[in-house]
């Protein structure tokens, strides 16, 4: 990705509050910008690729403000799961809320791992905010082997990680029973 594809990837993101206010770019005059233009769900998973491949952390940024602005699909499973592993960039939570959006029993495992992996850039955080989005995101996941993985983080050690178990199983009491 080049330095001016970064910038008018920014483009999307609105600065409203700040010294260099601005409104986002539309996601029409975005595509008829960024490379071939085509579909913003391609080029997610196109720059998610490229992202990976590259290992540049700026990049990882780029591409999931793309993802977030158009969608990501399950096309884009693989990728994110590789992506999520990866110690090299400082996006995790953004990637588990990706997949949290795909709402996937694929990524079950991947998120359960993230609940007790804690990056070094995130050793300051006693919130252990991944592993409580990684639980929320266990939770929006239909399934039985999501209910399995939340009943074992409800009896976790950390009180942290077994509150959110815990409410995330009286959530999808309602949803999925």
């Amino acid at each position: 990705m080049t330095e001016d594809e970064r910038e008018l990837i920014m483009e999307l993101v609105a600065l409203p509050y700040t010294k260099f206010a601005r409104e986002a770019i539309s996601k029409q005059a975005f595509l008829g910008r960024f490379r071939d233009g085509g579909d913003g769900k391609v080029l997610a998973k196109e720059l998610l690729a490229e992202a990976i491949e590259s290992k540049i952390a700026d990049d990882v940024e780029c591409v999931l403000i793309v993802g977030f602005s158009f969608g990501f699909t399950k096309e884009s499973m693989g990728l994110l799961l590789q992506l999520l592993q990866e110690g090299w960039h400082f996006k995790h939570e953004d990637v588990v809320s990706a997949l949290a959006d795909l709402k996937a029993p694929e990524a079950v495992e991947a998120l359960y791992k993230v609940t007790h992996w804690v990056p070094s850039y995130l050793e300051f955080d006693d919130a252990r905010a991944l592993a409580v989005k990684a639980i929320w995101a266990l939770g929006a996941v239909a399934g039985p082997r999501a209910q399995t993985v939340l009943l074992a983080l409800s009896k976790d050690q950390n009180a942290i990680i077994q509150q959110n178990a815990l409410k995330q199983l009286w959530m999808r009491a309602g949803r999925f029973t």
